[in-house]
C-alpha cells in the first residue's frame, strides 16, 4: 500500500496543487486519490482536468493505415534524445505494423508479438523502452480515416468519419489534437461522470459568497449551466472548430453531411509519473 508521501506526490503530479493542500485533501478523503482530486476542485484549489496534461514521459505516438483498418500506438523511451532518433522512429513504425498485421487482441499479446523488436532496440539504443498502448480501428467502405501527428509524435489522433472527405477528416484530427475532447457528443458522457461534475459544481456554487442568499431555483439553474459548460468543453461537437472558429464542430459536420463515429487521441506520457529527484527534500521543506 502506498504511503501518505507517495499519495501526496501522485496527487500533486496529477493536479499541480501545493504539497500541504494535497495532504489536507487526502486526509479529508481517507487517502482516496480520486476523491481527493474532487475535494481540491470543490475548494477551488485546482482544476484537475486542466492540469492533467502536465504529466509527461518520452516516446512517440504513431498511426498506420492499411485499407479499412488502422492502428494508433504509443511507445515510450527514457529520453527525448532517443525519441527523436531515426532508429526509434523505425522501431515504433515496425511495432505498429506487426501489431496491426496480427490483429493483436490486447497489449499483452502485442508485447509478445513485438518482444524481439524491443530486445534489439534496447541493445542498439541503450534505453529501457515500453509498448504502452494501442488501438486497432476498423471502418466501412463509405467511411474515411483521419489522422494527425503533432509535434513530432507527442500527440497522435486517429478518427473515423462517415460522410465528408479526406480534407475534413484531416482537419478534424488536427482539431482533436489541439482541443483534446473526451467524447464526440454530450450524449456519450457516462451518467456517473455527469453526476460527478454536478457534485463538484454544486459544492463550488453553494460555497460562493457572491451567491449567498440567492433563491434556490436560481442556484439550481446556475449549477446546471456550469455543468453544461464543463461538459461542452470536453465535447467535440460543441467546441469551436479549429479551422473556422465562427462555427462549432457540430455545425461543420452538419453542413458537410458528416459525422465522427469514433476517435482516439494519445498524448505521449499522459498519466506516467516522471521522476522528481528532489521530492523528498521538497516534502521536508513543506512540513518544517
Amino acid at each position: 500500500m502506498a504511503t501518505l508521501i507517495e499519495l501526496i506526490k501522485e496527487l500533486r503530479d496529477r493536479t499541480g496543487a501545493g504539497m500541504m493542500d494535497c495532504k489536507k485533501a487526502l486526509v479529508a478523503t481517507n487517502e482516496d486519490v480520486e476523491k481527493a482530486i474532487d475535494w481540491l476542485r470543490e475548494k477551488g484549489i485546482t482544476k484537475a482536468q486542466a492540469k492533467a496534461s502536465r504529466i509527461a514521459a518520452e516516446g512517440l505516438a504513431h498511426v498506420v493505415v492499411e485499407g479499412n483498418k488502422a492502428i494508433i500506438v504509443e511507445v515510450n523511451c527514457e529520453t527525448d534524445f532517443v525519441s527523436k532518433g531515426e532508429k526509434f522512429h523505425e522501431l515504433v513504425d515496425n511495432v505498429a505494423r506487426v501489431t496491426l498485421e496480427h490483429n493483436a487482441c490486447c497489449i499483452d499479446k502485442a508485447r509478445e508479438l513485438t518482444q524481439s523488436l524491443f530486445v534489439d532496440a534496447t541493445v542498439s539504443m541503450g534505453e529501457k523502452m515500453d509498448f504502452r498502448r494501442f488501438e486497432i480501428v476498423s471502418k466501412n467502405d463509405d467511411e474515411t480515416f483521419g489522422s494527425y501527428i503533432h509535434n513530432g509524435g507527442k500527440i497522435g489522433v486517429l478518427l473515423v468519419l462517415k460522410g465528408g472527405d479526406a480534407e475534413l477528416a484531416k482537419g478534424l484530427a488536427m482539431h482533436i489534437a489541439a482541443n483534446s475532447p473526451k467524447y464526440v457528443s454530450e450524449a456519450d458522457f457516462p451518467a456517473e461522470e455527469i453526476e460527478r461534475e454536478r457534485a463538484v459544481q454544486t459544492e463550488l456554487t453553494r460555497n460562493d459568497p457572491k451567491l449567498a442568499g440567492k433563491p434556490e431555483q436560481m442556484l439550481v439553474n446556475i449549477i446546471e449551466n456550469k455543468v453544461k459548460k464543463a461538459l461542452s468543453e470536453s465535447t467535440l461537437t460543441a467546441q469551436s472548430y479549429l479551422l473556422d472558429d465562427s462555427k462549432n464542430v457540430g455545425q461543420v459536420l452538419k453542413e458537410k453531411g458528416a459525422a465522427v463515429t469514433r476517435f482516439v487521441r494519445y498524448f505521449v506520457g499522459e498519466g506516467i509519473e516522471k521522476r522528481v529527484d528532489n521530492f523528498a527534500e521538497e516534502v521536508m521543506k513543506e512540513i518544517k
